[in-house]
């Protein structure tokens, strides 16, 4: 099966297409939607454009749709940008894992355009799918934080088992989903098992607005590995 992969360049993301490989499908494009808008509901806008640096290092043809990224319209944004390839595809990955809001939302948008909806990371437990993440090679670090209990020591921070057990604790005390997929946190994977290369920051600034902030990547490398 041929799909397209809606990609952000964060972890779950990235591991639906690992998923998606492993499995046997042709990805033939990331497709990456660059919101305008850091509170879009269904996409991601920090860093969004260091994503092609990701696409490099995989080897896959990234697909960079801009989008104002206000609700509902951005879902027009989406089809339009998977109607442009719906002959090449026939079905479309997103790494969904708990939020009907955007899994129905792809799902419909798939139907309509007469492709499938695949969610291979749906309905897995947050803590056990980081846990899979980390023994699978990834890495990734936290690239913004938006909820009570994270300060500015969390951005650039690497998601190893420490970082898993400490958003556990998290999860407990303030109820925060400890996969981020309510926008509590979003990452950007640095290596997979899936890159070819991998990348390495070289200038990152952090930036905080009192309660909330994030890591900007300024420039990063793409490496041998």
């Amino acid at each position: 099966m041929r799909v397209a992969v809606l990609f952000t360049g964060g972890k779950d993301s990235t591991y639906a297409t690992y998923l998606s490989l492993k499995e046997g499908l042709e990805v033939k494009y990331l497709l990456t939607m660059a919101s305008k808008n850091p509170y879009s509901w269904m996409f991601h806008s920090v860093n969004i454009n260091a994503t092609r640096y990701q696409a490099e290092a995989i080897g896959i043809k990234q697909i960079l749709k801009p989008t104002p990224g206000e609700r509902e319209r951005e879902l027009n944004d989406l089809k339009e940008a998977i109607a442009g390839i719906r002959g090449e595809i026939d079905g479309v990955v997103s790494g969904s894992i708990s939020s009907s809001y955007q899994k129905n939302r792809v799902d419909l948008i798939a139907k309509e355009l007469g492709l499938v909806s695949l969610t291979p990371l749906w309905g897995s437990d947050p803590i056990e799918l980081l846990h899979q993440m980390i023994d699978a090679g990834f890495e990734a670090i936290i690239i913004s934080v938006a909820a009570q209990g994270f300060d500015q020591s969390w951005l650039g921070r690497k998601i190893d088992a420490s970082t898993v057990d400490e958003l556990e604790r998290l999860s407990k005390r303030q109820g925060i989903n400890p996969s981020g997929e309510g926008g509590e946190y979003e990452s950007f994977v640095l290596d997979a098992p899936i890159f070819k290369k991998r990348i390495e920051p070289i200038e990152v600034e952090k930036v905080w607005c009192g309660s909330n902030g994030y890591l900007l990547i300024k420039q990063v490398k793409v490496v041998e590995k």
